[in-house]
């Protein structure tokens, strides 16, 4: 079983709420992931002290390996000489030196890739064709059976009943090099709401029969959740078993002063169309 930890758009600067970061720190002690995904838009405007905020932060995480990807907020927005020339150096210095970078854990195989674009794209993002060559490299040297896992801050799939969630350029062509690839579970950020389902929901692909599993965080600690995570806070945690993969999805609550889960989504492993057992049954 692996178990991971996916959180995304912590904004770091005005939006951030420090008692929703709390809680959010009580509850990754308490469910000791194996690892970390934060995906992206660590601050709200790319500033010294918002980083230096965000980098404290990862440093109260449990000590689990970590998985980080810059969002778009990440990247100097206003100071242009900045993000004409310089754009990653403040994210380089306090978040992680790497923009695209591979894991390999016991059982899965991980890419993450930088889809920011401070010279073509604000707000959405862009996926280059030789960063899905090197992931294809990666991902076909994963040994037989380890899960197979995509991180990038922009998202390949809109979530199906959210308007305003508009995809990167040529991300069919990706989903289709992905599912190819036989990859389990793409992760994302950047809608500021969380969507659990499948790539075959919004985009039937060339490969009508093998989805991929996209797995959206909402915002974790920051104001500005939208649609129907507006105002909220949200994270995923997900296990990996032989079987099966079961995503639970939390919500922070006000009156709990903490996050509980209020969904679980239970998916068949890529090469396993259908559940075997009982869908409450162990992996």
């Amino acid at each position: 079983m692996l178990t991971l930890l996916h959180v995304s758009d912590l904004h770091f600067g005005p939006p951030f709420v420090p008692a929703v970061a709390e809680a959010l720190l009580r509850a990754a002690h308490e469910l000791a992931p194996d690892l970390v995904v934060a995906s992206g838009d660590f601050t709200q405007r790319a500033k010294l002290e918002q980083f230096r905020a965000a980098r404290a932060f990862l440093d109260r995480l449990p000590p689990a390996p970590r998985i980080l990807v810059p969002g778009n907020h990440d990247i100097p927005l206003y100071r242009l000489f900045e993000r004409l020339f310089h754009p990653y150096d403040l994210y380089r210095e306090h978040i992680a030196p790497e923009l695209d970078v591979a894991v390999r854990l016991d059982g899965a195989v991980i890419v993450a890739i930088n889809t920011t674009s401070p010279l073509r794209a604000i707000t959405n993002g862009r996926v280059r064709a030789s960063q899905l060559d090197w992931c294809a490299q990666e991902l076909r040297a994963a040994p037989a059976g380890a899960a197979r896992i995509v991180v990038a801050h922009h998202h390949f799939a809109p979530a199906p009943d959210y308007e305003g969630g508009e995809v990167m350029p040529h991300a069919k062509e990706a989903l289709d090099r992905f599912t190819a690839l036989r990859v389990d579970m793409i992760l994302g950020g950047h809608l500021h709401r969380a969507y659990v389902g499948n790539s075959l929901d919004v985009y039937p692909g060339k490969d009508r029969e093998h989805g991929i599993i996209i797995v959206q965080a909402g915002t974790a600690t920051s104001r500005r959740g939208r649609a129907r995570e507006r105002e909220k806070n949200s994270f995923n945690l997900i296990r990996f078993g032989d079987e099966v993969v079961r995503i639970t999805h939390y919500i922070f609550f006000d009156d709990a002063n903490g996050f509980a889960p209020v969904s679980r989504h239970i998916f068949p492993r890529t090469g396993r169309q259908i559940l075997s057992g009982p869908p409450d049954a162990e992996a």
